[in-house]
């Protein structure tokens, strides 16, 4: 591509995301009219936006999220979340910092084991019940739940979609991920809880007339259809398990969601047309426009520039090629989804791997997952998992803003990739 491409692409794209930070237009048409000028200005093409697997529309994303969404769609209509509502708010006592706590914790062990954006589509509907219940606002809940399945996605292989693109460039496996990563994420989500209890204090309004009405409520009585349930949670449980052994599958995670959507809405009886009216079908047309803006820039090689950038400035230093690597991978997750940004970033890495040595080579990987991961709190559009809650709130009629997400997502992205500094430093420099 001309020089010319890469600046209109640059252009095209700072336009696009000036209007999603400051909400002039809805961030889809933001996003579709971005890469319909994309595609307009030829930097990019059809061939790339559309088939290409390195610059161009993230079939696995949007066919994961569409089975998953259909999945939860089926499972709504059992009462399972208001079962699960009323379970979570009855062992909390209806403390409001406590439930946050419990639903914290809960999202960061199942994005390790799912992956991020799954986790989401299930608990989301529960904090939505839960807030409903105890009369407090959704926006809080939401956001540290967000927060909480970014961090928890990065102690396995699985547990986010940029870590098995770094598996398979680096040749690492899941005991990998488990064994390097999974000690940190437990000490980020502890930082994460910590956090909470202050940024979202004025959130937690304990009301003593709703909690007791709540307390008095019997989880039981809340399932619909038993029958459903059963089906329901048997094809969840089918899916979980391929996600969970897909190092020994090897089905795509968007494959497995989709054999589990169809195999639900084959043996159930809720109707197709109901179980697709409640597919998140704007925030689907918004990662579409997304992949294929950030596509424009890759083709266009503004992002290889960048990124070799980084490579040239570190000068072969194992711990400056380390840290400018977490630090740069955090800042720019922030920017532009981190799917894209690790499959160019990944090629990248591999160089600086070859030129630090096998001594730390391996910590270059940590440090380029960890700041992609993380780094993807900092706004509304960092992480695939952002998109989708923002999505379920403004569908809810709770809509939550880019400067109100980003207002508490920058804060914890800057800690958390700061106490990873620290922890990549001495487990792998000062104590090694």
């Amino acid at each position: 591509m001309s020089n010319w491409h890469a600046w209109a692409a640059l252009a095209v794209f700072a336009g696009a995301y000036v209007l999603i930070i400051t909400e002039w237009v809805h961030r889809v048409a933001a996003a579709l009219g971005g890469a319909a000028l994309m595609l307009a200005l030829r930097a990019t093409d059809a061939d790339a936006a559309f088939f290409s697997t390195d610059s161009g529309i993230d079939w696995n994303v949007i066919f994961l999220l569409l089975g998953m969404m259909m999945i939860v769609g089926v499972l709504r209509r059992t009462g399972l979340f208001e079962f699960l509502a009323i379970w979570a708010v009855k062992r909390a006592r209806a403390k409001p910092f406590r439930v946050m706590v419990m639903l914290v914790v809960i999202t960061a062990v199942a994005s390790a084991l799912l992956d991020n954006v799954t986790t989401v589509l299930l608990v989301a509907p529960v904090t939505l019940l839960v807030c409903e219940r105890l009369n407090l606002p959704v926006a809080p809940f939401l956001i540290a739940e967000v927060l909480a399945s970014n961090i928890g996605g990065i102690a396995t292989l699985v547990g986010d979609p940029p870590n098995i693109i770094i598996a398979s460039r680096a040749g690492l496996n899941f005991n990998d991920f488990l064994v390097h990563l999974a000690p940190l994420a437990v000490i980020l989500t502890a930082v994460l809880v910590l956090m909470c209890r202050f940024m979202f204090r004025r959130a937690f309004v304990y009301d003593e007339k709703l909690a007791a009405e709540v307390m008095a409520l019997s989880e039981r009585e809340a399932i619909r259809d038993r029958r459903l349930l059963v089906q329901g949670l048997a094809v969840l449980a089918l899916v979980v398990a391929a996600f969970v052994l897909h190092p020994v599958l090897h089905y795509e995670p968007s494959v497995v969601a989709l054999l589990g959507a169809g195999l639900l809405v084959a043996i159930s009886p809720v109707k197709t047309n109901d179980v697709l009216a409640d597919v998140e079908w704007p925030t689907l047309a918004f990662f579409a426009g997304l992949f294929i803006m950030v596509g424009a820039l890759i083709e266009t090689g503004v992002i290889k520039e960048v990124s070799s950038a980084l490579a040239d400035a570190t000068g072969g230093n194992a711990l400056g090629a380390t840290m400018l690597l977490l630090g740069a991978s955090a800042v720019l997750s922030g920017i532009v989804d981190n799917i894209p940004y690790v499959a160019t970033m990944a090629p990248i890495t591999a160089d600086l791997v070859r030129t630090v040595g096998d001594t730390h080579g391996h910590v270059l990987w940590w440090a380029l997952a960890v700041g992609a991961d993380l780094g993807g709190n900092a706004t509304a559009i960092g992480a695939s998992a952002n998109v989708v809650v923002l999505g379920i709130a403004e569908r809810n009629r709770t809509p939550i803003s880019f400067w109100t997400f980003t207002r508490y997502g920058a804060p914890v992205a800057a800690v958390t990739i700061a106490v990873s500094g620290l922890y990549i430093w001495l487990r792998y420099f000062a104590l090694a």
